[in-house]
């Protein structure tokens, strides 16, 4: 396990993590407790203070320091001492059309009349606090305005911190507080230098203000990427919300920002800290972890379980580890993991060849072409000396400006990044790129911001495209201006977001819904730039990107209006509204499909994708207390929770985790029956009758008791169980297998996932 230190300091960052506060000490006393343990295996006093980095001290009981291996190893072995956690530095950071596509903006009269316009109910989350931790926010972005906001709501405890280019008359009442952590990185990293990143909440990178902005950015007309590309309204989920900023990610020193953001430990979790403390009610992280840790340490699952504690729900990426399987990031069952999926809109510019032909393209290239060029391909006008393949891709100084000049160029996909090649192109005098998958990608679709005319095509396009070259003397193009058109089958997944099963409870199905993650239009920083290249000196108000970093923010700003349209409702009734309501089937009524074009599994979408306006009405709810989670925590180390939480003891006979009443459930090996119980909350007006069905798969077979719960107020509760056993049936083995259980009302369906492995 690699940890970052400092390279002329002998001590590496470590949090230690002593479970809940009990309520009795001042924020000074709790200083001071932790300045005795530091005490305790310093040399002097003196030490003990400059050790300190952070004392976590709102809802979070612990402290981050500079130790050496053998004095963690101390604080380890002492009893209140729930975990000791070697900083890694290893969080990174991972929309017009969007709220269209999910129904969000669907204001119709019969809406209206049937009462199921969420964002009118919701006054379009009015004084729900969302706080997002990331990068930072460009304050000055017309997503940010507070024209129009009533005052600052007098629950909020929160601060505007002033540092670099931040003052505090860059909050206001859209952006009501911010804060910023650098101790953690400076421990590694040194100082920030300015040429990469601002010392203050003001973000420099794009990530963040892009991220709060879909959560809870306010509506912007006339909005569009760099080129007027993808205009339209954007729009955050909850654009009256209020927005909390905790920049916690930093530029990477010497690296380009395209490489993404580093996101210390100890630096998240006091982040997570102070939102607990500053009054937030709902937590929004884009961020994720390569390393696959235990929950107790996990500084985003410990954060957000406390957190949870609060009742605030904390909503997170899922990773971009996909297609591979057990990539999660963000497993913990308290948080909604959201993976990203694409949406029904496309941006199309197709490549006309001189015989009339005219092949799909696609592309984000502000760049138009209005007439006809020379087209050749790359390989055919490489530098003498350079290896065809170098030249096939485009590679920099590969291709022979005598023979690039004025011409289109084909290129394949290859090492080095996208917009590399179109700049090799440009560099040898061509006036466009077109730029071909390889077979292993298929027809998968790329969107750069080249710095020419560019465009992307398919390999079955291009092996079209090199066919004509080869046929005619004088082979001519033309790569035409990108339009936005609509897609189908919507949604599908993509091929990035990462995947279960879970790698830390595998009787918990992750990712839990996903949500719309390819290329969302939103507020950008102006000190960065569309492709955050060091050499991209174009700027941007609004930046097209994609990444689970997108997709978690669209269910964080819905989970704000769900709390604004039903404040009673516990965090995991709203998860349960979320998930239980999802659907699995694209606009063309087909199960979603995966990146592949094969139908996707709960593996990949999780409950399936999210739908706003049903779940603000999900009939029943699967709730979850606190302590229930405190008592999951039994089933997987039951020596933990005695130490998280003093006042709740492990049950002398442990249940199952799968007995946590999640909205959904994996039996990771099914070689006899398996009983999982559940209950179902009704919060809906009025009596229901509710009927149990059921979609198995090959191989599994079900009994369940009762098959049909009546309802006669709202909050009543039922239970019921289902066996699960193997069917008589081996030609199914050795493999996952998924099917869905489903109460239904007439009016409500409450569906929910399974997967079992079949040994």
């Amino acid at each position: 396990m690699y940890q970052y230190q400092n390279k002329n300091n002998k001590f590496t960052v470590y949090i230690v993590y002593f479970g809940e506060h009990d309520g009795k000490k001042t924020l000074l006393e709790i200083e001071n407790t932790h300045h005795s343990y530091l005490n305790s295996v310093k040399e002097s006093h003196e030490d003990a203070k400059s050790s300190l980095l952070y004392s976590y001290k709102n809802s979070i009981n612990g402290f981050a320091a500079k130790l050496t291996p053998d004095e963690a190893s101390k604080l380890s072995k002492m009893k209140e001492v729930v975990s000791v956690i070697p900083s890694h530095g290893k969080y990174r950071s991972q929309t017009t059309r969007s709220w269209d596509f999910v129904g969000l903006n669907d204001h119709s009269w019969n809406r209206a009349q049937m009462g199921d316009d969420l964002l009118l109910n919701a006054q379009y989350g009015k004084n729900q606090i969302i706080g997002v931790v990331d990068s930072g926010v460009w304050p000055e972005s017309a997503s940010f305005s507070d024209v129009g906001m009533d005052p600052v709501p007098k629950t909020w405890k929160g601060i505007c911190q002033e540092g670099v280019a931040f003052n505090k008359s860059h909050c206001n009442r859209k952006i009501i507080g911010a804060r910023y952590y650098v101790k953690g990185f400076y421990n590694v990293f040194g100082a920030v230098k300015p040429s990469e990143d601002y010392l203050s909440p003001r973000d420099a990178d794009g990530h963040g203000s892009h991220t709060a902005s879909t959560a809870t950015g306010r509506q912007v007309p006339n909005a569009a990427a760099l080129g007027g590309i993808a205009i339209g309204i954007a729009s955050g989920g909850a654009p009256m919300a209020r927005l909390a900023v905790y920049k916690a990610c930093w530029a990477m020193p010497g690296k380009p920002k395209s490489d993404g953001n580093t996101c210390m430990d100890e630096d998240v979790l006091a982040a997570i800290d102070d939102a607990i403390g500053d009054g937030v009610d709902i937590l929004s992280l884009s961020i994720g972890f390569n390393e696959h840790s235990p929950l107790d340490q996990d500084v985003i699952a410990i954060g957000s379980l406390h957190a949870a504690s609060k009742n605030i729900l904390t909503v997170c990426s899922a990773g971009n580890g996909g297609p591979s399987p057990a990539s999660l990031a963000n497993i913990a069952p308290w948080v909604i993991t959201v993976a990203a999926s694409g949406i029904d809109r496309q941006f199309s510019s197709p490549v006309l060849l001189g015989n009339g032909m005219k092949i799909q393209g696609y592309s984000i290239s502000p760049y138009a072409m209005n007439q006809m060029y020379p087209l050749v391909y790359a390989r055919d006008v490489a530098r003498l000396g350079v290896p065809q393949y170098l030249a096939t891709q485009c590679q920099p100084d590969t291709l022979d400006p005598y023979k690039v000049n004025g011409k289109i160029v084909l290129c394949f996909i290859g090492q080095g990044r996208n917009v590399d090649k179109g700049i090799e192109v440009s560099k040898a005098g061509g006036v466009g790129l077109i730029l071909a998958n390889n077979q292993d990608n298929g027809n998968t679709i790329f969107y750069d911001s080249h710095f020419i005319s560019a465009t992307g095509v398919g390999y079955d396009g291009a092996v079209t495209i090199l066919q004509y070259i080869y046929s005619t003397a004088y082979p001519t193009a033309r790569i035409f201006p990108v339009q936005s058109v609509s897609h189908t089958p919507a949604p599908f997944m993509a091929g990035y977001s990462s995947r279960g099963p879970n790698h830390v409870d595998a009787h918990i199905l992750k990712p839990d819904i996903t949500a719309p993650g390819l290329q969302i239009l939103a507020a950008w920083s102006e000190a960065s730039s569309p492709t955050k290249l060091p050499y991209d000196r174009r700027s941007t108000k609004f930046n097209l990107y994609s990444g689970t970093s997108m997709s978690c923010p669209h269910v964080s700003g819905v989970a704000a209006l769900l709390r604004a349209v039903h404040p009673n409702w516990s965090i995991s009734a709203i998860k349960s509204a979320l998930m239980t309501t999802a659907s699995v089937t694209d606009n063309l009524n087909n199960p979603i499909q995966d990146y592949t074009g094969n139908p996707a599994t709960p593996f990949v979408f999780g409950s399936g994708h999210f739908q706003p306006i049903k779940a603000s009405d999900p009939g029943l709810v699967y709730d979850i207390s606190y302590d229930d989670y405190l008592h999951y925590l039994c089933t997987i180390n039951p020596g933990l929770l005695n130490k998280v939480n003093a006042k709740i003891n492990c049950p002398n006979q442990l249940a199952s985790p799968l007995n946590l009443n999640y909205p959904s459930f994996v039996i990771p090996n099914l070689y006899g029956p398996v009983t999982v119980t559940r209950t179902v909350t009704n919060v809906f007006d009025g009596q229901s009758r509710y009927e149990f069905s059921w979609n198995l798969p090959q191989g599994v077979s079900i009994l369940v008791s009762p098959t049909v719960l009546v309802f006669d107020h709202v909050g009543q509760s039922f239970s019921f169980t289902m066996t699960i056993f193997p069917a008589n049936d081996y030609s199914v083995r050795n493999q996952y297998v998924f099917g869905w259980y489903m109460w239904s009302d007439g009016r409500h369906l409450v569906s929910s996932p399974f997967a079992v492995f079949l040994p």
